[in-house]
């Protein structure tokens, strides 16, 4: 069991969040197996926006905030397709130069298959 990781999660008035025996109820935080929000640690999108309101500028420092765009080139266009049609194949797509490639389907499933551009 993990607790919803919003740091206003105790302050949202509803019915699983109040606890204690009569006369001395009080709102907590939220305690599941599983959540759906936040990578699975925020029980709703409330606490989910509270928390990256609160954390998500020094998130963005620690992890890496990019200070220059990123750029799609021909190199690092390439991905992996799938054909469904009564003659199943599988190919690399270059998205900007509109190239397909045979790749077999061992290739199509490998996560870490890179085309070879040479």
């Amino acid at each position: 069991m993990k607790y919803c990781q919003g740091p206003n999660c105790h302050t949202y008035e509803t019915k699983d969040r109040l606890r204690g025996p009569k006369g001395n109820k009080t709102y907590q935080t939220r305690r599941r197996s599983s959540f759906y929000y936040l990578g699975g640690n925020a029980c709703s999108m409330n606490c989910e926006k509270d928390w990256f309101n609160k954390f998500g500028e020094q998130a963005l420092n620690h992890f890496g905030r990019i200070h220059e765009p990123k750029k799609l080139t021909a190199d690092n266009a390439w991905g992996n397709r799938r054909d469904w049609g009564a003659n199943e194949r599988f190919y690399a797509y270059n998205r900007l130069t509109k190239e397909e490639r045979p790749i077999t389907e061992q290739q199509y499933y490998d996560g870490s298959f890179t085309l070879n551009q040479g």
